[in-house]
C-alpha cells in the first residue's frame, strides 16, 4: 500500500512513517521542513500536493498547529493550518480519487472529561469559573447540584464542548472530514490522541505538551513547575503505540462516514506523577507545585480505550514507568 504522511518529519508522523515503513508499505511525507523521504511543502497550497498524492491509497493527516496556544493572536494561525489546511488536503484528495483518511484528532475535542455525581449520575461540568481557578478551588462540581464529583472515562460517543482554539480547530477537522466521506463515499478515522509522548519530542515552547515542558527544565537543573494542585489527570500515550494505533487503523474500511477512537493508554496519571516520575529519574529536581492555572486547560480527562481495543484490536503496548525510564533521557526535537 502506498500512503502520505502529512506532517511527516514532525514528532508523530516521523514516528508513524518508521511504522508503516516496517510494516512493509511505500510512504511518501509532505512538510514544511525538509527530511529524507519527505517532500517540502504546505497542506495549505494544493499545487504542492499535486505530486505526493498521485498513486496514494491512504492519506494519514498529521500535519498540524498543536498545543493550547498562548492567547486569542493565536487563532488565525490555529485556523489556518488546522482548519483551511485539511480543506485544501481533502478537496485535493477528491481530485485524486483517494478515498482513505485517518486524521490525527485530539482529547481536547471533548473539553472537560465525564464525572459521576452520587445523586444525578454521570455530568459534564461547564467551564471552571475564574474566581474559582484563582481560590484554588479546582475541582468541578456538578452542574445540577454543586455537589463533588468522581472522574469516570470518557467514550467517543460522548458530547464535544472545545475549550480553547486548538481543540475548536481538532473538531472543526472531524466536521470536514466526515463531510468529505459523506459526499465522496470515502473513509474517515479520526484518532483522538491523548497525551503523547516519547522521543524527538518537541522541546518546551508555548505550544510543546507537558512531558517535554518537565523534562526540560530538568535538564536545566530546574525543578519542574506543576500547575493546579498537580491532582489533574490525563492519559499518557507512547508514540510509538500511537504510530501502532494508525497501522491498526489504516485497516478500516467505513465507506461514507467518520469513526473516531480515544488513542490511549486506558491507565491514568496525574500530573503531579507524570512530574515526580521524571524528577526520579533524573535525580531531581524535586517538582514544584505553584497553584497556577491556564484558563483554557480541563481538570481530568480519562479515556475509555474499548471501542479501538474491540473494532481496531489497538493495545498500548508501553507502560507509564517504562515509558517515562526511557522519555527520561531521550533525544528531544
Amino acid at each position: 500500500m502506498r500512503v502520505l504522511i502529512t506532517g511527516a518529519a514532525g514528532f508523530i508522523g516521523g514516528h508513524v512513517a518508521e511504522a508503516f515503513r516496517r510494516a512493509g508499505h511505500e510512504v511518501a511525507g509532505l512538510d514544511l521542513r525538509a527530511a529524507a523521504g519527505v517532500a517540502v511543502g504546505d497542506v495549505r497550497d494544493e499545487r504542492a500536493l499535486d505530486g505526493p498524492l498521485r498513486g496514494v491509497d491512504l492519506v494519514l493527516h498529521q500535519a498540524a498547529k498543536v498545543g493550547l496556544g498562548v492567547d486569542v493572536t493565536d487563532l488565525p494561525g490555529y485556523a489556518s493550518v488546522n482548519v483551511y489546511g485539511t480543506a485544501v488536503l481533502l478537496a485535493a484528495m477528491a481530485r485524486h480519487g483517494v478515498g482513505r483518511l485517518v486524521l490525527a484528532s485530539s482529547m481536547v475535542v471533548y473539553g472537560e472529561g465525564s464525572y459521576a455525581c452520587a445523586e444525578h449520575g454521570r455530568v459534564r461540568p461547564g467551564p471552571r469559573a475564574v474566581r474559582d481557578l484563582e481560590r484554588g478551588r479546582f475541582e468541578p462540581c456538578c452542574p445540577r447540584c454543586g455537589a463533588a464529583l468522581d472522574p469516570a472515562t470518557i467514550g467517543e460517543d460522548a458530547p464535544t464542548d472545545p475549550r480553547n482554539a486548538y481543540a475548536t480547530t481538532k473538531l472543526a477537522q472531524e466536521h470536514l472530514a466526515a463531510g468529505w466521506a459523506r459526499e465522496t463515499g470515502g473513509t474517515a478515522v479520526a484518532l483522538r490522541y491523548h497525551n503523547v509522548y516519547g522521543p524527538r519530542m518537541p522541546r518546551d515552547t508555548p505550544y510543546s505538551g507537558v512531558a517535554a515542558i518537565f523534562r526540560s527544565a530538568l535538564e536545566r537543573g530546574s525543578a519542574p513547575r506543576v500547575f493546579e494542585d498537580g491532582r489533574q489527570r490525563r492519559d499518557f500515550v507512547h508514540v510509538r503505540d500511537v504510530a501502532e494505533a494508525n497501522l491498526a487503523a489504516a485497516g478500516v474500511r467505513e465507506p461514507g462516514r467518520l469513526v473516531a477512537y480515544n488513542v490511549a493508554s486506558g491507565v491514568p496519571h496525574t500530573v503531579g506523577e507524570l512530574a515526580a516520575a521524571l524528577a526520579s529519574e533524573r535525580g531531581g529536581p524535586e517538582p514544584v507545585v505553584t497553584g497556577e492555572y491556564r484558563l483554557g486547560d480541563v481538570r481530568h480527562i480519562v479515556a475509555s480505550p474499548d471501542r479501538a481495543r474491540e473494532e481496531l484490536g489497538f493495545r498500548a503496548a508501553v507502560g507509564f514507568a517504562a515509558g517515562m525510564r526511557e522519555f527520561s533521557t531521550a533525544p528531544l526535537g
